[in-house]
């Protein structure tokens, strides 16, 4: 399928899911934690066993997520994230499905209730014993020399960026959420994702084969090319400013 059918089938649609990775978010100066200058090649990940029963552990945990907390602080939505929103209003947009933890895609305007966050999201903190939720900035003015991992105000239970960490259990309202969308999808557009992690990358497969167009816009090759119908491999803000003008009276 060329660019042409593509930008045709998105026009009539008013069942497209997203599915959106970290290159997305590159754009936005986000460095993939994998890349060189991410947060992993400064830290080692912290398991979920390992934080719930070291110390030094949820030390290291907070540190990590201190230094994303100060850059999440300082980017902005892109173009990518913006065309997404307009998806939404135009009543196209079935659900977005993101592998992301930066919250851009809210910050431009994308409903709650049309998002999943499939890894949860750094902008705010939440205890894992009462699961009462804190805004994030005075969790983090605690993080500084040599500091205790905090605690809640509430029930004393471990507080923990909500995202979700190596080993720990995904949730499983959004999982179930996600499957729904990836069945009912009419197109499927993967954008930025290197479809590696699991289970994020089972839903374009469980779209496909529930009967979606299976798109991808990717800088690189991913495992799925050969199952999509129609494929873009560049910069993700390049592709949406060229599709757009094509989707104004869509």
């Amino acid at each position: 399928m060329d660019f042409e059918n593509f930008a045709a089938r998105l026009r009539k649609s008013r069942g497209i899911v997203f599915f959106t990775g970290a290159g997305i978010s590159t754009e936005s100066g986000v460095p993939d934690f994998r890349s060189p200058g991410g947060v992993w090649t400064k830290y080692q990940p912290v398991y979920f066993d390992e934080f719930m029963s070291s110390e030094a552990a949820r030390i290291r945990h907070w540190k990590l997520k201190k230094e994303t907390h100060d850059l999440y602080k300082k980017v902005k939505p892109n173009v990518g994230h913006y065309a997404i929103r307009d998806f939404e209003k135009r009543n196209q947009l079935l659900g977005l499905i993101t592998q992301n933890i930066d919250g851009l895609h809210s910050l431009a305007g994308v409903s709650d209730e049309k998002i999943v966050e499939l890894h949860g999201t750094d902008r705010f903190v939440k205890c894992l014993n009462c699961e009462k939720s804190f805004e994030p900035d005075k969790i983090y003015q605690t993080i500084v020399g040599d500091f205790k991992s905090p605690t809640c105000n509430v029930c004393g239970g471990f507080l923990k960026s909500a995202t979700v960490s190596f080993g720990q259990q995904m949730p499983g309202r959004a999982m179930q959420q996600a499957q729904a969308w990836s069945e009912a999808a009419e197109i499927f557009i993967v954008i930025g994702s290197s479809l590696q992690v699991q289970p994020a990358a089972s839903f374009p497969v469980i779209a496909k084969r529930s009967g979606a167009v299976l798109a991808i816009i990717n800088r690189d090759e991913t495992p799925l090319d050969d199952e999509a119908d129609f494929i873009h491999r560049g910069a993700i803000g390049e592709f949406f400013e060229r599709l757009n003008p094509l989707l104004i009276d869509a």
